[in-house]
């Protein structure tokens, strides 16, 4: 039978302690298997790329890149993106990249879209401290395009095509700095091309940054070689 109150009243079912310390035991199940896929989300994301990596790494992709690096520039019949002028990419065989170079004075955006030169420092045919700059990590966007900058090391080649002509350097080092240490940016006498991003993965607090200079390449850049040659 039913409870009732003393005036006859029936109460439901629904209404009783039990039934509503159930729903909450249910709701909290629930949250916490949320927080438990939050966190397993939170610390796998950044890995998956690097599984990727390890992956791709096992094919000729590297050999490709490093061939585009001595194939003469502007064969592909790939039209350029309205925002990569000529078609200017930036190839990096150790980290099984090539990715066109986005130009413009909106930072953010530019980034959004890629690898960015950043426009107050020199372009490649020029000479001087040519500067560009990618993410390398968000959760938004876990692969960002240099998000494996830290694979080049010392020695690797790079490549640059840039108006039809295909610059290489040569890595000289790599190193980490503060935000603030904007020298990086700095004019150079030689012709160097100057990569950065942030670092490390979950707490972007400084900068990975790493450094190549121009290789001598007559056919291609002969204007260059005495900027090659400063002491």
């Amino acid at each position: 039978m039913p409870p009732t109150n003393g005036s006859g009243v029936v109460f439901s079912s629904a209404s009783t302690p039990q039934s509503g310390q159930k729903w909450l035991r249910r709701t909290n199940n629930f949250l916490l298997v949320l927080v438990i896929c939050t966190n397993l989300y939170v610390l796998a994301v950044p890995f998956i790329p690097q599984l990727l990596f390890t992956i791709n790494s096992q094919g000729d992709q590297r050999k490709q890149l490093e061939q585009k690096l001595s194939t003469p520039a502007g064969s592909s019949s790939t039209p350029p993106a309205a925002d990569t002028p000529q078609g200017n990419r930036v190839i990096i065989p150790s980290m099984l990249l090539d990715q066109p170079i986005v130009e413009g004075r909106n930072m953010y955006r530019a980034l959004d879209k890629g690898v960015w030169r950043w426009p107050d420092g020199s372009t490649p045919d020029k000479g001087g401290n040519t500067v560009i700059l990618a993410h390398r990590f968000t959760y938004t966007q876990p692969k960002g395009v240099f998000y494996f900058l830290d694979k080049v090391k010392t020695g690797d080649n790079v490549g640059m095509v840039w108006n039809g002509k295909t610059y290489v350097y040569k890595v000289t080092g790599t190193r980490v700095v503060k935000p603030n240490q904007t020298e990086i940016l700095a004019p150079t006498k030689r012709p160097t091309l100057t990569m950065y991003t942030c670092t490390p993965l979950w707490l972007p607090k400084d900068r990975l940054v790493v450094t190549a200079e121009l290789l001598p390449d007559p056919a291609t850049h002969p204007e260059l070689d005495a900027q090659i040659n400063q002491p």
